[in-house]
């Protein structure tokens, strides 16, 4: 099966996968993964530092200033609403959940700037709960290796992933899937030459053209 073949070449690529944002606690994590939306996790990783040391306890960054929060966070992009979003994340989780990142999905859908994939990234990689999340890399890896339809939209291509790959994988596939994007199947210059998936790829000759 082509799920057998991907799930194999992404265990020898990426044997120990591990996230590679940043982070301390559960609210760390959860802030740095709110930090990423359309931007990089290097990025993030660049400001998150900053503002844990600035501010060491979320009652400290619930009072933030919210410009110099701004001025921080200005390099992960959208600066403005991000900053809002640390800022009453960190009052929620301190005044109304003692100090706690609530592991219900229910709650945390109502955090500011918090949706579905934060959610399922941050109960999969904190409490190594069952769920896939569909970043821009998953999309894009799923489309060229035809795992889902070009046309299927990200709540399409998580409940198609959750078929293709076991129950007990689906947080590990999801971060191999993320690395193998982010390194490999780039969405400019993909590493195809190099790839033992080449021959399922939708986008192979595309790519070498």
């Amino acid at each position: 099966m082509k799920s057998e073949i991907i799930s194999n070449y992404l265990e020898e690529l990426y044997p120990d996968p591990k996230c590679e944002l940043i982070y301390h606690n559960d609210y760390e994590l959860l802030i740095a993964v709110v930090l990423s939306a359309q931007s990089t996790d290097k990025r993030v990783n660049s400001v998150t530092p900053i503002i844990f040391n600035k501010y060491k306890t979320l009652k400290e960054l619930k009072n933030a200033n919210l410009v110099d929060l701004e001025k921080i966070i200005r390099p992960v992009g959208s600066f403005r609403k991000k900053a809002y979003y640390v800022k009453e994340i960190a009052r929620l989780i301190f005044e109304e959940y003692n100090g706690v990142v609530p592991r219900d999905r229910e709650i945390l859908n109502n955090f500011p700037g918090v949706g579905r994939k934060t959610i399922n990234v941050f109960l999969s990689e904190f409490y190594n709960e069952p769920f896939i999340a569909v970043d821009t890399h998953v999309e894009r890896v799923s489309k060229r290796l035809g795992l889902v339809s070009k046309n299927d939209d990200v709540l399409k291509i998580e409940k198609k992933l959750e078929k293709k790959f076991p129950k007990n994988v689906w947080g590990r596939r999801h971060l191999q899937m993320v690395l193998f994007g982010r390194y490999y199947c780039k969405a400019k210059k993909p590493s195809c030459l190099n790839c033992k998936l080449i021959e399922i790829c939708k986008e192979k000759k595309k790519n070498f053209e």
